[in-house]
C-alpha cells in the first residue's frame, strides 16, 4: 500500500512563496484584494493535499466486515477532484467502483473517502485509478474488482489543446472482472445506467 508523507505542510513558508509569486506575475501583494491571499492560499492548499497525512487504517476504522455476500457491489458517480501535477492546475470528475466480495465487505461510505485520500494529492488520473484499485483489493481481497475514473483536466481545457469538452476516462480491472468478459460487461453496463 503507497505509503504518506509524514511531515505538515508548513504555511508561513507557503505564504511568503506566495507573495513572491504575486510580485513574479506583477501584483502588488498589498493591495487590498491580496493581502489575505497569501494565507488564503496556503489553508486551500493544506485542505487540497489532505490526502498525504491521512492512512489507510484510519480512513476505514474498523468498517470491514465478514459477510458471505456474494452479489456485485457498485458505488457509482463518486465526486471527486484532484490536483494535476504537471501544471498544478484542477481535475475532477467521478469514479466508479465495484467489487465482488469473498468473505468480506466494506462499509459502503469507506470506498468516498479511500477515493478522497487518494485524489487529495498532486496527482496523474493513471496513477489514481491505480493506487484506488490496488488498496481495495489490498483491503478486499475479492473475486474480482473494477475502478473507472472520469475526469475533465483543467490543464487541458485552459491551456494547452484547450478543448474544453474533452473527458478522460482511465480503469483498472483485477480477478474476474479482467479474466470474465461477461463479469467485466455487467459491471460496465451497470456503471453507464
Amino acid at each position: 500500500m503507497p505509503e504518506t508523507k509524514g511531515l505538515m505542510m508548513n504555511k508561513d513558508k507557503i505564504q511568503n512563496l506566495i507573495r513572491e509569486l504575486l510580485l513574479e506575475l506583477g501584483e502588488d501583494p498589498q493591495r487590498e484584494g491580496l493581502i489575505k491571499t497569501p494565507e488564503r492560499v496556503a489553508r486551500s492548499w493544506e485542505y487540497i493535499t489532505r490526502g498525504y497525512h491521512q492512512n489507510i487504517d484510519d480512513v476505514i476504522n474498523g468498517a470491514l466486515f465478514h459477510e458471505n455476500a456474494k452479489g456485485m457491489i457498485i458505488v457509482r458517480d463518486i465526486e471527486f477532484y484532484s490536483m494535476c501535477e504537471h501544471h498544478l492546475l484542477p481535475f475532477f470528475g467521478v469514479a466508479h467502483i465495484g467489487y465482488i466480495p469473498d468473505k468480506k465487505l466494506l462499509g459502503i461510505s469507506k470506498i468516498p473517502r479511500i477515493v478522497d485520500m487518494f485524489a487529495r494529492r498532486l496527482q496523474l488520473q493513471e496513477r489514481l485509478t491505480q493506487q484506488i484499485a490496488d488498496t481495495l483489493n489490498e483491503i478486499l481481497e475479492p473475486k474480482g474488482l473494477g475502478v473507472v475514473l472520469e475526469a475533465r483536466h483543467m490543464c487541458m481545457q485552459m491551456r494547452g489543446v484547450k478543448k474544453s469538452q474533452s473527458m478522460t476516462t482511465t480503469s483498472s480491472v483485477l480477478g474476474e472482472f479482467h479474466d470474465d468478459p461477461e463479469t467485466r460487461a455487467e459491471f460496465l453496463g451497470m456503471i453507464s445506467k
